[in-house]
């Protein structure tokens, strides 16, 4: 009869070996997956640019449908970021960008109207004392930049959804984006509906309890906590209401148009 042979057990030196032979074998594999996957992603089409722009076309609708997982599935309006004592802002609040504002280095403000148009065509014209006499809102918190800095500031104006209710426009927040312009045109935004009216969205004429110098977006400029700085338009001259995504700046750029947090 024959003897049956017995499978002598792995010695350590041979159990290191196969782990080692594994990893490397797994490495390799994604090492190669990913230079492949790069260079299907770098010889693809780039997009028409439109609303969006600057990217190629399969990063781009990966962005688009992020943007809507989030909107449909996380986003909350309930959900504060934080806020810090007026004592932690700085005092030099960082101007990382004139864009939109470089063009009025003599702006003035005295003269300035925020122009709001309605979807019907209905204008509003207002003015910045008016805007003045709703409640004020202030909001200490860590503004974020997509270049990797942030920095605590203190910003004080009307939260976005009092302004709305008070001059009667709840009927827009019904639409799904709201187009934020400067008055020469240069810099706009578009802005998610949930984001625009979230608690913490003001339209700040303040920052460190005094008014806005220039560079910082005097008169008015948005300040939405929930998203990172390029959407913070400085200087708002036109707010329009739509359900076709605004066109936005750095979006034509190559950007995320959700741009959140």
């Amino acid at each position: 009869m024959k003897q049956k042979k017995i499978k002598q057990p792995l010695t350590v030196q041979q159990k290191i070996n196969r782990r080692t032979f594994i990893s490397f074998g797994v490495f390799g594999a994604a090492a190669v997956t990913g230079v492949l996957g790069w260079r299907w992603l770098y010889h693809s089409p780039e997009e028409v640019t439109a609303i969006t722009g600057g990217q190629r076309v399969p990063l781009r609708r990966a962005l688009n449908k992020t943007e809507l997982a989030v909107r449909r599935l996380l986003y909350n309006e309930n959900h504060l970021v934080k806020t810090y004592s007026k004592d932690r802002a700085a005092k030099n609040v960082r101007v990382n960008s004139d864009i939109g504002i470089e063009a009025d280095k003599q702006f003035d403000i005295a003269n300035w109207k925020l122009e709001v148009k309605k979807q019907n065509g209905e204008t509003l014209s207002i003015g910045l004392d008016e805007l003045k006499t709703l409640p004020k809102t202030e909001i200490v918190y860590d503004f974020k930049c997509v270049e990797g800095w942030d920095q605590i500031s203190h910003w004080g104006g009307i939260k976005f959804i009092d302004f709305l209710n008070h001059y009667k426009l709840q009927d827009q927040t019904q639409l799904q984006y709201v187009g934020m312009e400067t008055p020469d045109k240069t810099y706009y935004v578009g802005i998610d509906m949930p984001s625009a009216i979230h608690p913490q969205t003001i339209m700040a004429y303040e920052v460190n309890e005094k008014p806005l110098p220039l560079e910082n977006g005097a008169p008015l400029r948005l300040i939405i906590p929930t998203k990172y700085g390029i959407k913070n338009l400085k200087r708002i001259g036109t707010i329009t209401f739509s359900n076709n995504r605004p066109h936005d700046y750095w979006a034509e750029q190559g950007y995320d148009y959700y741009s959140g947090l």
